[in-house]
């Protein structure tokens, strides 16, 4: 197994990562693989004086962006001091991987030319809630979408010092941000499927438990006003859980009733059967059958946490959500 692979299930599974970057430009970890070196330093170091946001982009947020679906963009999430906030966080001493001038953000990955678009994706990379492994989840599984027919977008979620629901909301301003773009993205407005692996997963289940919907940041910061995006639903059709699950980090839920009442969307779940948490994974996944979501799995055999893009899974997960599309 590649170096990169097993380091990131290491980290992962006992939550011991912390990195810097500088500032609210979107960093190297953020990028796509191609614009980054891809070695084991350059995967836990996010700092890069070469790496910047396109030009203009620190104007490019949800509420003034004019989506181009044929090209690769970033797009902000809220206005500049605008996001729905608990945690007050001014000053990076080294433990974490953002600095507080990060803004979050989703960078599109277009489908390619010529092929028939079947819905979007919303991809969340994991990493511990401590940095976002861009490089083995996320990019490289959104260019594989994207090629399947997807358009797909990469959402860099607030980590740490941040709670996993203020991350959440991220994810939730996202969805609402695809689903009001969905004609100029070529896409129903009811296609939209979230992914996940690892904590980006249970950042996932998050928002789907408890901040889909109408559901806006009021809920956290009674001092945010809600805004035309607000009344957007951030509801999802189809939910991933790629060596994930609906809970806390390392603690998978089993609460039936809670699955039941929050009305969640078909799930689909990869893991392979030398993952750390396959316990979790299966008792997750018992609790959703017993509150009647349907799931669906695909178990590598001898498989770790952490392989991102290999496996054969993809394949496998793209007949799914096209079933549950065509359902829609």
């Amino acid at each position: 197994m590649k170096l990169i692979t097993i380091l990131t299930s290491l980290i992962i599974a006992f939550t011991l990562a912390a990195c810097s970057n500088n500032g609210s430009q979107p960093s190297a970890d953020e990028q796509p693989s191609s614009t980054k070196n891809n070695t084991v330093e350059s995967e836990l170091k996010t700092e890069s004086s070469e790496q910047t946001a396109p030009v203009g982009a620190m104007s490019n947020t949800v509420a003034t962006f004019t989506p181009d679906p044929k090209q690769q963009q970033t797009i902000y999430l809220w206005e500049e001091g605008y996001m729905p906030s608990v945690t007050e966080y001014t000053e990076n001493t080294g433990n974490y991987a953002d600095d507080p001038e990060f803004r979050p953000n989703l960078i599109s990955v277009p489908v390619s030319s010529g092929t028939d678009i079947k819905g979007a994706v919303l991809i969340n990379s994991g990493g511990g809630f401590q940095f976002r492994v861009n490089q083995n989840d996320g990019f490289p599984v959104a260019e594989e979408l994207s090629a399947l027919g997807y358009q797909s977008f990469v959402v860099n979620y607030r980590l740490r010092p941040y709670t996993q629901e203020e991350g959440a909301l991220d994810l939730a301003r996202a969805v609402r941000f695809v689903r009001a773009n969905a004609e100029e993205y070529g896409v129903e407005e009811n296609d939209i499927a979230v992914l996940g692996f690892s904590a980006g997963g249970i950042l996932s289940g998050e928002m789907l438990l408890n901040f889909d919907g109408n559901v806006n940041g009021t809920t956290l910061d009674s001092d945010y006003v809600p805004d035309e995006l607000d009344q957007v639903s951030a509801d999802a059709s189809a939910a991933g859980m790629i060596y994930s699950f609906y809970g806390r980090l390392s603690v998978a839920s089993t609460d039936v009733e809670k699955f039941r009442a929050s009305d969640l969307p078909p799930t689909y779940f990869s893991y392979g059967t030398e993952d750390p948490f396959v316990g979790e994974f299966e008792e997750n996944i018992e609790a959703l059958l017993q509150a009647d979501v349907p799931v669906e799995s695909y178990v590598l055999e001898g498989m770790p946490h952490g392989y991102g893009a290999d496996g054969g899974w993809i394949s496998h997960y793209d007949r799914w959500l096209t079933g549950i599309f065509e359902e829609m």
